[in-house]
């Protein structure tokens, strides 16, 4: 009967991940936080403590007012995604990249490091996007902290160290170039949503961001089963990244219906009524509900 050899399994992880470190990119090697993937591993496993114990520690206290923090930090972001953007397509267009087949330039060729270089920042941006979970917690939003929201933020770190470390250039430029032109309105709509209720009348395309995110996902997801049946890529990451994307595409339909769909028909119960069919009572009365000065809510119907 076999027994169990704790000493040899210890040796087949450590030469699996000898091997797996030797395979890098030696260009980025020594590049900050991609060495290992200890950063990566130690601050998802802190993300996830803080998104557990971060709304216990504000219990019992007052919500964190930020202020222009917010802003600030929201339009900060905006610019850095609107340079990576600009990286990333200029990189891509200056090599000659298609959004065919494109492998990664591993040499010394100034383009190649400065796509490389490019992706490595992308990777930092995630580090910094964290913060919108600690605001959250502070200002005790803890409704935003969805599966969604943790799941995407807490994973796109470690996929991330990967593509920089293995792959920075190439078929992934697609994916991180759409991201960041994504981010450019989401966080432009969070920055402008911070500097008070008096933009609020004109940011009625907050439906139109999660639309637009969906799109992305979707063109990844077309790309990426591309990449898997036409291109000489790795294998395993391309199926990763489908897989992935599978993901975030359910979980972004999801959060789109109970966001704009289920929220929207629960607002639209008034006691006393049938429910409304497409906006209409008996498909041809309108159902109105004012707020008096008092606070209490009428309805009447027309």
């Amino acid at each position: 009967m076999a027994t169990f050899n704790s000493t040899r399994l210890v040796d087949v992880i450590s030469q699996t991940y000898a091997l797996a470190m030797s395979k890098d990119d030696k260009r980025v090697r020594d590049w900050p936080l991609i060495q290992s993937p200890l950063p990566a591993v130690a601050t998802v496993l802190g993300y996830v403590v803080l998104v557990v114990i971060g709304p216990r520690l504000m219990s019992g206290r007052d919500p964190v007012q930020l202020g222009h923090v917010l802003s600030v930090y929201n339009l900060t972001l905006v610019a850095l995604s609107a340079y990576m953007a600009y990286e990333f397509c200029m990189s891509a267009y200056l090599a000659g990249y298609s959004l065919g087949c494109q492998m990664v330039d591993f040499s010394t060729n100034p383009l190649a490091l400065r796509m490389a270089r490019v992706c490595w920042l992308y990777y930092i941006s995630k580090y910094t996007e964290t913060a919108d979970t600690i605001f959250f917690i502070l200002r005790k939003k803890t409704n935003q902290l969805t599966f969604l929201h943790v799941y995407h933020h807490s994973t796109m770190i470690f996929i991330w160290w990967i593509n920089a470390k293995y792959v920075p250039g190439g078929l992934v430029f697609f994916h991180a170039t759409l991201n960041c032109f994504v981010h450019v309105i989401m966080y432009s709509y969070y920055g402008l949503a911070a500097l008070g209720p008096s933009l609020q009348p004109y940011l009625w395309w907050k439906k139109y961001v999660t639309k637009v995110q969906l799109i992305q996902f979707f063109a990844t997801f077309i790309h990426t089963l591309y990449v898997c049946t036409r291109c000489d890529f790795p294998l395993g990451l391309s199926i990763a990244a489908l897989l992935y994307d599978v993901t975030l595409i359910l979980l972004f339909i999801n959060y789109y219906h109970q966001e704009y769909v289920t929220r929207k028909r629960s607002h639209l119960k008034v006691e006393g009524y049938p429910p409304l069919i497409n906006g209409t009572q008996n498909g041809d009365k309108k159902l109105f509900i004012k707020e008096t000065q008092n606070g209490d809510k009428k309805s009447h119907i027309e």
